[in-house]
């Protein structure tokens, strides 16, 4: 009664508030502090108490919050709804991917008008047989406010498919097998998993990753058979070292089994003949402390891409009877200039991955011949390798795109060098890339480094400071967010906005030492180069301080809360979506999933150095009384990733001390989690809201 008491007596004050055009008040969050100590420092967290999620008060309190929103925004759903059509009219409702061809059969998915979910199908032999539905997802999804199918894998007889569903957006997948001759679900059901199920070559042994139910770290590879009691499997192999994650996969040429343990920075494989699944799996190469290795298998080599003695990677290869790095042997060797990100193996050929000066290459090396790169127009891009699943092929598919060019899907002949365009993303409404420009500009950071943007606008932008612009950025764990198009970014273009990727130290986009230069006790790079490129966006007239919104989110939302903690005055409004931001209290509780993993990502703060360097930049903990932008930030209830918690004591703690009267208001998913909505139009309403917020700080109401 209690909680229902909360959230109406705020929603009476928000009405008698509108009743009388008086300004909205926020909720208030109460304060209960609690002192957290260690190293000798004591750190007061008023709000620690929001993270009991079964507690009726903190739900009541983020209702509130929610309720605020609304309130707050209503003045612009005419706008989101407007925002929402804009966006959903570009989008193709009757699509269908490019099929690929896996072990006799042509696999596609499809959507359907009016529909959020696909149909996963395939035709046998060719493209002009029947076609067969194997999962209708929309049916599946009936009655469920969220519904993923996480990955699929069909037997090696063709008969039975295996398919991981979530229904709580918390990333704990149920696999589910499908007999693909009758239609009928088998009665095996898997709990707890990472989603994907592997088949031995008899098609009827599965290994599968189970996860702990409450750090969800993906800690086993299990063994189970068809048709026997659950608690018959047997744990094929369980990573002992909290801060490892295991997995399995299959070789491309379906002959082995392998299992994959890593942490951030170390990597230990286990392999077994596909054929024998009664075996043992036996280790490739112990683990050893900062050794990392990834593996493939051609013929009588494993392939093993790795950074031993190799900043930037290199690619060797060894006999499966001798795998130890002893026995090793130089393929490609290590560039510091080329950052080598992936392979893909085939029967007369090898394809690389590479990046250099920051821009992705495809380079074909012929096991006979020689080799050479496949060329592309554009100054700024992104290709990668599509779906390869044939071994014996002379055709590579990869992805093209950029922040102008649509998604494009190619075959390329390793052969005869012929590129043949297989589909490019229809968009809807008459799009125009002639209309649009793209180019790399550089910042200069404090420190004197040139930090590469991706930029986009529609021609005719007038560098006078006038524009709106947005800049996002993200920089950590060394991911690298490549220029590709995005069709929910049209109508900011189209309203005169700049759009900019800060491509901050933290990612790998320069190769390797790009990332440590911004993570553990380098991390304040991360940040520090994000601002001096908004720095350099305002300096070079591209925009003004006015008109300057920022967007991140998860570590990138971490990178919002750091950035306006050190340099508020340079953003109009932030965006900061499901944000990592009490870095030091979720570092140091090895309950909460991630934890354990990511010591060698920020550091573990039990040791005194991490500790005060995480302290010194963990937004959370470095909110302080002064002016701050206009600010959404969002969060999911069922959130794997970051807890909801982080971001609601973040958003209490800045109403309690920010000393300015710009908007604050936080919307809380209390459906789905990390990603957010599982349907495909869905997520189109919070870009919607999104953008709304950030048109309204800017008095534009169309």
């Amino acid at each position: 009664m209690r909680t229902n008491v909360f959230l109406l007596a705020f929603i009476f004050l928000l009405l008698s508030a509108c009743s009388r055009k008086e300004k909205i008040m926020p909720p208030v969050a109460k304060k209960v502090p609690k002192a957290l100590t260690i190293h000798g420092d004591t750190r007061i967290d008023n709000y620690y108490w929001l993270n009991e999620r079964e507690n009726p008060e903190v739900i009541a309190y983020l209702e509130a919050e929610n309720a605020y929103k609304d309130e707050v925004m209503k003045p612009t759903e005419v706008l989101q709804e407007k925002l929402y059509d804009e966006i959903k009219s570009k989008i193709k409702e009757e699509d269908e991917s490019v099929p690929y061809k896996k072990n006799g059969y042509y696999y596609y998915s499809k959507t359907e008008a009016g529909k959020e979910y696909y149909l996963l199908c395939r035709k046998k032999g060719s493209l002009d047989a029947e076609e067969e539905v194997l999962l209708d997802v929309n049916q599946l999804a009936e009655g469920y406010e969220y519904y993923a199918v996480g990955s699929y894998s069909v037997s090696k007889d063709n008969k039975i498919l295996a398919f991981g569903v979530d229904t709580l957006s918390r990333r704990k997948y149920t696999i589910y097998f499908k007999n693909l001759e009758t239609g009928e679900l088998l009665e095996d059901a898997i709990p707890l998993t990472t989603g994907g199920a592997v088949w031995a070559n008899d098609s009827k042994t599965v290994y599968y990753t189970l996860k702990d139910d409450v750090t969800l770290r993906s800690e086993k590879i299990m063994k189970h058979t068809l048709g026997t009691p659950l608690e018959d499997d047997r744990v094929t192999y369980y990573e002992a070292d909290e801060t490892f994650d295991v997995f399995i996969y299959k070789s491309k040429t379906d002959d082995y089994l392998i299992i994959g343990s890593e942490s951030t920075l170390t990597s230990e494989y286990r392999y077994l003949d596909a054929n024998h699944p009664e075996g043992e799996f036996k280790v490739i190469q112990p683990r050893i402390r900062e050794l990392e290795y990834s593996v493939d298998q051609v013929e009588d080599y494993f392939y093993i891409r790795t950074n031993l003695d190799a900043q930037n990677f290199r690619l060797m290869r060894t006999p499966l009877n001798a795998t130890e790095k002893e026995h090793w042997e130089e393929v490609i060797p290590h560039r510091d200039d080329v950052y080598f990100s992936d392979f893909d193996v085939f029967k007369d050929y090898l394809v690389l991955t590479e990046r250099k000066e920051g821009i992705s290459n495809i380079r074909v090396m012929p096991w006979k011949g020689e080799e050479y790169f496949i060329d592309f127009d554009e100054e700024v891009y992104s290709v990668h390798s599509s779906i390869n699943m044939d071994f014996d092929t002379e055709v590579f598919r990869l992805n093209y795109t950029s922040m102008t060019t649509p998604i494009s899907t190619f075959d390329f002949n390793m052969k005869t060098k012929e590129r043949t365009l297989l589909k490019e993303q229809e968009v809807l409404g008459g799009y125009d890339k002639n209309n649009y420009a793209t180019k790399r500009i550089y910042a200069t950071a404090m420190d004197g480094t040139k930090i590469p943007m991706s930029i986009v606008y529609k021609k005719g932008m007038q560098k006078d400071g006038n524009n709106p612009a947005l800049i996002y950025g993200y920089g950590s764990y060394g991911h690298t967010i490549d220029p590709s198009f995005s069709v929910a970014r049209l109508p900011l273009l189209d309203r005169g906005f700049v759009y900019a990727i800060a491509h901050i130290r933290g990612s790998q986009i320069y190769g390797r030492q790009w990332y440590e230069d911004g993570k553990l006790l380098n991390k304040m790079n991360t940040f520090t180069d994000f601002n001096d490129c908004a720095q350099f966006l305002i300096d070079e007239g591209y925009t003004n301080s006015e008109k300057l919104f920022a967007l991140g989110g998860s570590a990138g939302g971490l990178l919002m809360g750091a950035c306006i903690n050190l340099k508020p005055e340079l953003y109009k409004g932030v965006i900061a979506a499901v944000p990592f931001v009490d870095v030091v209290t979720t570092m140091l509780d090895e309950s909460i999933p991630l934890t354990t993993g990511e010591f060698d990502e920020w550091g573990n703060p039990k040791e005194e150095k991490y500790y005060y360097y995480m302290k010194s930049y963990s937004p959370y903990d470095n909110v302080v009384a002064k002016d701050y932008p206009a600010m959404l930030v969002t969060t999911g209830l069922h959130d794997s990733q970051v807890q909801y918690w982080e971001p609601a004591k973040w958003v209490a703690k800045l109403r309690d001390l920010k000393t300015d009267d710009n908007l604050l208001i936080f919307h809380i998913n209390m459906d789905y989690g990390h990603g957010g909505a599982s349907g495909r139009f869905e997520w189109i309403k919070e870009t919607a809201l999104e953008y709304a917020f950030i048109l309204d700080q800017l008095g534009i109401k169309d």
